[in-house]
């Protein structure tokens, strides 16, 4: 790499940190092409990215971040994966990483909080970012359908009442 396309990788990936929300360190020591090509595939397809980045030049992007507090997670080969929903990159890394043991997670960050593995892993349990939300549009449609209900039940029973007073008359 030239100086010039080292200080463009370092920028773009400075946008990268400061725009992502999670990022995940991993090993990948052992990796093969094909299976590091199966992992980048289904990544795209989740809505992140996978990067092998040079660890003095992502040390380097750091700076400024507020990811900033995890450069000491990059020594050996490390990849980044990284997404704007908080959720996706540490899934779908912990999902391929089941599958294969050769990709290690060392940790990642979450804004300006600072991740290990543990972390990482926790953060992969939680439903995803839409997930979320329609789970909340049904929290929310549940009360007001249960309100419709017991606002129209009265006037049901009304109507009922006076339909019973009306065929009585009509019998008398």
């Amino acid at each position: 790499m030239e100086r010039a396309e080292k200080r463009e990788f370092v920028t773009e990936l400075n946008e990268v940190f400061k725009a992502s929300g999670s990022v995940v360190v991993a090993r990948y020591a052992g990796v093969t092409v094909a299976q590091m090509n199966d992992f980048r595939s289904k990544m795209r397809a989740a809505g992140g990215t996978v990067k092998v980045a040079k660890n003095r030049l992502a040390k380097i992007a750091l700076q400024g971040t507020e990811s900033e507090g995890i450069t000491d997670l990059f020594k050996g080969q490390t990849l980044i994966a990284y997404s704007t929903d908080p959720i996706t990159a540490p899934k779908v890394v912990m999902d391929f990483a089941k599958g294969n043991d050769k990709i290690v997670v060392l940790g990642g960050s979450m804004g300006a909080t600072a991740l290990d593995a543990e972390g990482v892993k926790s953060l992969a349990t939680l439903p995803s970012l839409d997930e979320l939300r329609a789970k909340l549009l049904g929290m929310i449609q549940t009360p007001a359908t249960r309100i419709a209900g017991v606002v129209q039940a009265p006037a049901a029973q009304l109507a009922r009442v006076f339909s019973a007073y009306a065929k009585k008359d009509e019998a008398a």
